[in-house]
């Protein structure tokens, strides 16, 4: 007999398929799943791919849900909710919401009655299990359904969880938008080899790398950043006048300026998206 929960996703886009990858994938019964989605052609891919229970009604999906993860777009998430209303009216599911900027007192609103819910910030690297997501649960939610997060989010990265809710701004400035924020500086360190004569396709190759093994190596030492950079640095060396133009060039105050720029961005999205 299966006694796993069975978990519903509203919404079939590229996170809930990853999502769903990333679990069965760990070994959670696909027949414990359920995707909910207008789109046909996204239903069907799941299906083939994952073979998971598939619906374009979401009523029906959250019949035996015991978790809803809402994967739609923050925009719809007010209707989506406003929709599930009569569905949930006897029922007290964990509801999890990767829709940006939503707050869990929006979603419990629209929702129509206090549940336990827990608000995550999962990011794109996800699409390949790489994926590192903040995590917040309002007090609905039991030590139980915090390990069922756990194991849906760790199918596709690390897990981060923030006690208070405004932390999520900026965990959706450092992670959330990150992953943009490496691929800016690939881009520039591309060009910038380019300029000193590396062909192209060499140069993405070995900046690519470069950016991995770096990573890596912070993942796996118990030095911090700034001391593995140190240990990187000779004195009088390439990297000391490398790191030197950098700090020149203001590179701390750009970084301030852009995290704290996306997590004041993520405070009025809220706002926005809660006024109704």
């Amino acid at each position: 007999m299966n006694t796993k929960p069975h978990i519903v996703f509203i919404g079939a886009g590229n996170m809930a398929g990853s999502i769903i990858g990333g679990l069965v994938a760990n070994g959670y019964p696909a027949a414990q799943i359920t995707a909910s989605a207008p789109s046909q052609e996204h239903l069907d891919a799941l299906s083939s791919q994952y073979n998971v229970a598939t619906t374009k009604d979401n009523h029906q999906a959250v019949e035996r849900a015991d978790v809803v993860v809402l994967a739609v777009k923050p925009q719809i998430l007010e209707a989506v909710c406003s929709d599930l209303q009569a569905s949930l009216k006897d029922k007290a599911p964990l509801i999890i919401s990767i829709a940006a900027g939503v707050e869990t007192a929006h979603i419990e609103q629209w929702l129509g009655k206090p549940l336990p819910i827990v608000r995550c910030m999962p990011n794109t690297p996800a699409l390949v299990s790489q994926g590192a997501s903040g995590l917040y649960a309002n007090e609905q939610v039991s030590i139980e359904q915090r390990a069922l997060a756990d194991e849906i989010f760790l199918a596709i990265g690390i897990v981060e969880w923030v006690q208070d809710e405004d932390q999520m701004h900026g965990i959706t400035a450092l992670s959330g938008s990150g992953p943009a924020y490496f691929f800016l500086m690939m881009e520039a360190l591309e060009d910038a080899a380019v300029k000193a004569g590396i062909p192209r396709e060499n140069a993405r190759k070995l900046g690519i790398q470069t950016v991995l093994g770096a990573a890596e190596m912070a993942k796996q030492s118990d030095l911090e950043p700034a001391q593995l950079k140190r240990n990187v640095m000779s004195p009088g060396g390439t990297t000391e006048r490398a790191i030197e133009s950098f700090e020149k060039g203001g590179i701390r105050t750009l970084f301030d300026d852009a995290v704290g720029a996306a997590a004041h961005r993520s405070k009025e999205l809220a706002e926005l998206l809660g006024k109704n």
